[in-house]
């Protein structure tokens, strides 16, 4: 069974914070959206979760946080993911490096890796910690480990971090392993950013050989230099929207329909079975593009 929206929009991807915990104080974090979790969602009930989210045919599931990697029983988490789904997970990757390949061998295909600066002043400014290099191994070890594409995820901030555009692009130059992607910074308030990106995306495509159109949220990948770069636009961004197919479940256990409300979650904790197969369906049927 696949479940559809009103909107009929597919759902076939979960993303499932696991902590509101962070080693970092980056300094625009929206914190998936948790403004005051409870206790963290227990091994059992992520377990039950995935098996619902199976049954369901939803193919992916993205583990997120806070930071994921602090959660001691990160390997069992990834064992428990059903055959049928893909893994994958956001991490900002300062604790990547010693257990990417125990990650690997518990069953996670790949790794989102958030790096916002290559400067180590600047990157220290920006996450509040001096772990530029922890995050450069962490980077090194995905790539070992075969945790890819390892995608690397730079919220660009205007008159911070986006002078550094060209070095990213050098960064990944070549290496066909990793994708760049720029990221829209999360700012309802903020119009004039949304410019900017708008302005960058057009420099990327009259630049690029190759574009691509991705067929998750209809998003193109430009190809310059030996790079493969991303644009990601959450904001005002109708597309976003329409081809949203993800279902979200907050660190404390409730099942959020939409990235950006608040205000339309289902307590899921210490659920299973039909009665949690239930409480799927009428997540689902809540959702509604935020942007149309």
């Amino acid at each position: 069974m696949f479940l559809k929206d009103s909107y009929n929009r597919p759902v076939t991807n979960l993303r499932i914070s696991l902590t509101s915990k962070c080693n970092l104080k980056c300094k625009y974090c929206h914190r998936e959206g948790e403004v005051s979790p409870k206790e963290e969602i227990s091994l059992n009930d992520i377990s039950e979760i995935l098996k619902t989210a199976a049954k369901f045919n939803m193919n992916s599931v993205k583990f997120t946080g806070g930071e994921p990697t602090l959660r001691k029983d990160i390997v069992e988490i990834i064992h428990a993911v059903p055959s049928s789904m893909e893994a994958s997970m956001t991490t900002n990757g300062t604790l990547l490096a010693p257990i990417a390949q125990d990650l690997k061998d518990a069953g996670l295909s790949r790794v989102n890796i958030s790096i916002d600066s290559l400067n180590p002043d600047k990157y220290n400014e920006i996450c509040g910690r001096d772990y530029l290099s922890n995050v450069l191994d962490g980077i090194d070890a995905s790539v070992n480990a075969g945790l890819t594409p390892v995608k690397l995820n730079v919220v660009l901030l205007k008159g911070c971090n986006d002078d550094e555009v060209e070095d990213f692009i050098s960064y990944v130059s070549g290496k066909k392993e990793i994708i760049l992607q720029f990221i829209e910074l999360m700012d309802l308030n903020d119009k004039n950013h949304e410019s900017y990106i708008s302005s960058l995306e057009e420099d990327l495509k009259s630049r690029s050989k190759t574009i691509l159109t991705r067929r998750m949220h209809h998003r193109k990948k430009y190809c310059i230099e030996g790079a493969e770069v991303e644009i990601v636009r959450p904001m005002h961004n109708n597309e976003f929207c329409a081809f949203c197919n993800r279902l979200r479940v907050t660190s404390d256990g409730e099942l959020k329909p939409c990235l950006l409300r608040h205000d339309n979650h289902l307590n899921i904790k210490g659920k299973s079975g039909v009665q949690l197969e239930e409480l799927f369906k009428v997540a689902v049927n809540r959702r509604e593009p935020f942007f149309k």
